[in-house]
């Protein structure tokens, strides 16, 4: 099997010792037993998320969302998996808003607003992205296991070590490398990096960009690492929608 599980990579462990109920079409969550500090949020096909709490850059939130694959870094994507990445990132703007939910002042006893719902909703404070190689989270120095931080600024916790893998130099927003993918497939440039970037319409369009071929028909792309049921949510990223119904992400019906 291509990007098999990889022997004593730490993120391999904790995605095949993450919860996942094959009698239900929902991810359950739970504190991994086998590893106590490994919260999990969210598991499914692709992605399993957890909450980083031994070494958070952030006081207020910071999540890691692996892939389930041992897929080695982002030059391993193609065009193909840019339904993967939207899906990544309105994963992890779910989470962060379910965490700012449950640090509101506004919730009783710091629990689950009245609504209890995890919206798809954009916030400046978000930082999603990947740290890219050669460099390094030195507190979570794994490389060769794809994955993204998505963390609520400011990085109040993160040292000015840490800070260099989150930095400019290193620090790959998702944004970005989704604009980025779509303009190397695409006749129309795609303005990436800008205060606005969450509100361009092409987002309105999860497979935009998501094949290259010729004008026959003929794929000239490699398939895409998503699971066989895997499909593409169509939502903005400013719309508030739900994940699908029967889930629960900390306590919050997503």
């Amino acid at each position: 099997m291509e990007f098999a599980p990889k022997l004593g990579c730490p993120m391999c462990g904790i995605v095949s010792s993450a919860s996942l109920d094959a009698s239900q079409d929902y991810p359950l969550f739970q504190t991994n037993a086998a590893r106590p500090q490994v919260e999990v949020l969210w598991k499914d096909e692709n992605f399993t998320a957890y909450r980083e709490k031994m070494n958070p850059i952030s006081s207020r939130g910071h999540i890691i969302i692996a892939f389930n694959l041992h897929v080695p870094s982002i030059y391993t994507l193609s065009s193909t998996d840019l339904p993967l990445l939207v899906n990544m990132r309105n994963l992890a703007t779910r989470l962060l808003n379910a965490l700012m939910t449950l640090n509101s002042p506004s919730s009783p006893s710091g629990g689950p607003s009245s609504t209890g719902i995890a919206p798809l909703q954009n916030n400046q404070q978000f930082r999603i992205g990947f740290i890219t190689p050669p460099f390094k989270d030195n507190k979570i120095p794994v490389m060769d296991h794809l994955h993204a931080h998505a963390y609520i600024a400011p990085a109040d916790l993160m040292g000015w070590w840490r800070g260099i893998a989150f930095g400019p130099i290193a620090w790959y927003a998702i944004d970005d490398l989704i604009a980025e993918i779509r303009e190397s497939v695409s006749n129309n440039r795609v303005k990436s990096g800008y205060p606005n970037r969450g509100k361009a319409p092409i987002d309105t369009v999860p497979d935009a960009g998501a094949r290259s071929g010729t004008a026959d028909g003929r794929e000239t792309v490699a398939n895409p690492m998503a699971h066989s049921s895997f499909s593409a949510e169509p939502d903005p990223p400013n719309s508030a929608t739900n994940f699908r119904s029967g889930s629960d992400i900390l306590g919050i019906r997503v």
